[in-house]
Order: structure tokens, then C-alpha cells, then sequence
């Protein structure tokens, strides 16, 4: 008679054994915590130089050192948290820990300092240095994706290739003209569509989840048809944007796109969720979205009304700072053990980051540097108060799993 092994494989048995740093024991914990300071970092020293002759020693101008760096620094590394925690619960695998995890957050780090430095670098060399990151992390994703045959999540990682295409693209104008154009916007844009194919699946998912715990009454749609068509709607009016910016067919698929991500939101049930705040922000975070593209559609059409910067931050301002901290807040507890509310300093940050937007949304109407300056001290204070109110959590409790 046959004895079958009960051998594990090395890589399970090398997680599940795992007793190393806790920062290193689950995606979430060093890129949510390193995003989340990066933030801090990348206003407090963009603000200087706005309104101040400073500039850093980079070789890229001071205002596309910020946005590189806003774009494919700070929410580089909270998409890599994200990715990184949601990806096992995809494929049922246990997730990249360790020394894996640690060098691909090394590579994130590495690539913060090549741009920093760039003066010394030079752009070729702290552009190599910079796509290393996003493009292993694509790598190491596909790889787990495949492993665990979830083909449909597969278009997640298409967008994070488009931010990849976006970053090489930046990388190459810089080199060329001085200044990125194309590249700005093809990562603005796919950050855009993720969070529509994601936020579309988490916002209606968490508000069923708690609605169904509460009193009988409306509950989120269910992914439709509708989504399908609001998506690709969005996806067109963005490819369309990033390749004629001011062209009026821009403006009318933005506003296209903006009615249908509009009545998407309005289908979620948002309203009922005013009592629970970590559900409440979701949608408030999303909200941005079918704003964005409404301010944008509108400054092509007739610049007069709205600036294009308006619809910009709206975007980056509002659906992206909002979202990234709904988003680290709740998987932050979840994963670490905690009850999933939304305690006073929780609700405060949130309450930070939507000032902030708000104020960077209005100062790009009448240019009041001190709006802007106002604004910035507030995405300070949130993203602040989210590395005082989580990060020892996170560089310190390991997950549930860890030593199973």
C-alpha cells in the first residue's frame, strides 16, 4: 500500500511559519504605512516650492516632481496594498510575505530616492530605477493570479499596466521635452478607471453587507449590465481626454460618462449608510468620480465656467485621497483584528480629507493661494492622523494567519 506525502511546499510552508517583522507579514502593512508618509512628504515639500522660489534638487520641474510622485509614488504604493491583501482573497492563496514582500518594498523605497535624487542620478538611470517597481509587482500579481486561476481579475491588472505604459510615458516626455503631458494623464486616467472597476465592486459589496444587518429597505443593485455600460463609457471618454485634452468630443464623453457613473452611485443605496461612517465615506469617496468627470467635460466645452484643474482634483483630491484612506482605514482593521467602525479620529481624518478636496476644488476656480495652502494642511493633518491612529498597528500586531 502507497503512502501519499503530506509534505507542504516550501513557499506555503515558509508563510505559514512566517515569525519575521510584522511590517512584513501581510502587503498591506508596509505599503499602506509607506504610502500614507509619502503623502505627507510629497505636500509638504510641494508646498514650498509653489509659493516659494525652493526647489529640490530633482532634475524634474517642481510641479511634475509632485504629480510623478502624488501618481506613481503615494498611490503606487496603496494600489500595491491593496492588490497585495485582495489578491489572496481572489485565488484563495496565502499571501507574499517576508523577504519577497519586503524587496518589493524596497524596490517602491528605491524608487522615491532615484526621483528625489534624480539631479545626481541623472533621468535615465532614476527612470529605470522608478518602473522597476510597478512592473515586479504587475509581475508577482499575474503570477498569483494565474496560480489561482481567477482569469476575471485579470482586468485589474490590465489598468495596472496602463499606469505602467503611463509612468514609462511620463519617464520619456520628461527625457524629451522637460515636462510631462501624456504621461500625467494616462496615470491620472487609470487610476480613474480602477477605481471604477474596484470601487464598483467594494462600495455596493460593504454596503449589502452592513444594510442587510439593519432594518428592511433598498439595497445596492447588483453588477449589471448598467455597470458594464457605465464603465466602458468612462473607459472610452478617458482614452478620448488623454489623446485630445481639448478637442469638444472630450468634453460631451466626459459629461457622458459622468451621467452614467452618476446614477451608478445613486444605485448603491449611499443614502442609508449616513449611520455607519466606514461605509458612508465609500460612496462620499466615490462621489468624486462622476464630479471629475462632470468639471472636466464642462472646462473643454466652455473653459469660461469651469478651470480644468476644477475636474483635476476633484479626481486626484477628492475620489483618490478619499478613497485610499476608506479604503487603509477599513482593511487596516479587518486585517489587524479590529472592530470594523469608524471611531472620532477615524471620522476626523475623513472629515480632513474631504475639506481638503472641497477647498482644493474651490481655490482652482479663484486661485487663492491661501485656499490651496489651506487645503494642503489638511491632506497633511488626514494622512497624518492616519499614520498616528494606524501605523503602529500596522508595523507591529501580525494578521490572524501568521503562524498558523
Amino acid at each position: 500500500m502507497s503512502v501519499q506525502s503530506t509534505s507542504v511546499p516550501p513557499a506555503l510552508e515558509r508563510r505559514l511559519k512566517y515569525s519575521g517583522p510584522a511590517l512584513f507579514s501581510y502587503g498591506f502593512r508596509p505599503f499602506f504605512l509607506g504610502g500614507a508618509l509619502w503623502s505627507i512628504a510629497c505636500i509638504a515639500l510641494w508646498i514650498p516650492q509653489f509659493i516659494s522660489d525652493m526647489a529640490l534638487r530633482t532634475a524634474y520641474s517642481p510641479l511634475d516632481w509632485h504629480i510623478h510622485e502624488m501618481l506613481y509614488g503615494y498611490l503606487a504604493a496603496v494600489i500595491a496594498g491593496f492588490l497585495l491583501t485582495a489578491i489572496p482573497n481572489w485565488t484563495g492563496r496565502l499571501p507574499i510575505c517576508g523577504a519577497p514582500l519586503a524587496g518589493l518594498a524596497a524596490l517602491w523605497l528605491a524608487g522615491r530616492l532615484a526621483i528625489l535624487l534624480s539631479a545626481h542620478f541623472g533621468l535615465v538611470a532614476a527612470a529605470l530605477i522608478d518602473v522597476v517597481f510597478l512592473a515586479t509587482l504587475a509581475a508577482a500579481a499575474a503570477r498569483e493570479i494565474v496560480a489561482g486561476r481567477n482569469w476575471r481579475n485579470l482586468r485589474v491588472l490590465a489598468v495596472i499596466g496602463v499606469l505602467i505604459a503611463g509612468n514609462i510615458a511620463f519617464h520619456t516626455e520628461a527625457y524629451i521635452y522637460g515636462s510631462a503631458d501624456y504621461g500625467i494623464r494616462i496615470g491620472i486616467g487609470a487610476v480613474v478607471l480602477l477605481i471604477s472597476i474596484v470601487g464598483g465592486r467594494v462600495v455596493p459589496s460593504f454596503t449589502r453587507n452592513w444594510l442587510a444587518r439593519q432594518e428592511k429597505g433598498r439595497l445596492p443593485a447588483g453588477f449589471s449590465r448598467f455597470d458594464v455600460v457605465a464603465i466602458a463609457a468612462s473607459a472610452i471618454a478617458l482614452v478620448v481626454w488623454v489623446a485630445i485634452p481639448s478637442h469638444a468630443v472630450s468634453g460631451v464623453a466626459l459629461i457622458v460618462a459622468a451621467a452614467l457613473q452618476a446614477v451608478r452611485l445613486i444605485r448603491w443605496a449611499g443614502d442609508r449608510t449616513i449611520s455607519d461612517r466606514l461605509v458612508l465615506v465609500l460612496h462620499v469617496a466615490y462621489s468624486f468620480i462622476p464630479i471629475g468627470f462632470a468639471l472636466l467635460g464642462i472646462s473643454i466645452i466652455d473653459p469660461s465656467l469651469v478651470p480644468a484643474s476644477a475636474g483635476i482634483h476633484a479626481w486626484t483630491a477628492g475620489a483618490f485621497g478619499m478613497m485610499t484612506l476608506a479604503i487603509m482605514t477599513r482593511a487596516s482593521l479587518g486585517h489587524t483584528g479590529q472592530p470594523l467602525t469608524a471611531d472620532i479620529g477615524t471620522q476626523a481624518i475623513y472629515l480632513l480629507a474631504f475639506c481638503a478636496a472641497i477647498l482644493r476644488i474651490v481655490a482652482a476656480f479663484n486661485g487663492s493661494i491661501v485656499l490651496i495652502a489651506v487645503a494642503s494642511v489638511a491632506w497633511v493633518a488626514a494622512f497624518g492622523g492616519f499614520v498616528m491612529l494606524y501605523g503602529p498597528g500596522l508595523a507591529g500586531r501580525p494578521p490572524a494567519w501568521a503562524g498558523r
